[in-house]
């Protein structure tokens, strides 16, 4: 069975963080195609949705970013870009991670991901 960080390191969607920690955490792992936030949403979904034919968002698990991730979930879908919610569903299920950036400490604890 292919690991969490595996497939989404083979993956070649690109994966919406919100910041640059969350990327270099993802990076560490040689996950590649990450974007952050970097914009206003409205300028940021225009620029995804313009580029994108589908993606994995992967906002913090914290209410603020259950908040977003609803925000740009929805509005990506009304552009025709579809949200694949694999990885993301895996990280509620699966661990107890509430930002992404924390992916590499919960590792080095021993968790499997």
């Amino acid at each position: 069975m292919i690991s969490w960080i595996e497939a989404l390191r083979n993956s070649n969607k690109l994966k919406i963080v919100e910041g640059k920690k969350d990327i270099l955490a993802l990076e560490s792992f040689g996950i590649k195609n990450i974007k952050q936030i970097d914009k206003p949403l409205y300028s940021f979904i225009e620029e995804i949705s313009s580029n994108n034919s589908e993606v994995i968002i992967l906002t913090d698990l914290d209410p603020q970013g259950k908040k977003l991730y609803s925000i740009l979930r929805h509005n990506l879908q009304k552009r025709k870009v579809k949200i694949d919610n694999y990885f993301r569903e895996y990280l509620f299920k699966n661990t107890k991670l509430t930002q992404i950036e924390g992916i590499k400490s919960y590792v080095k604890k021993g968790y499997l991901l």
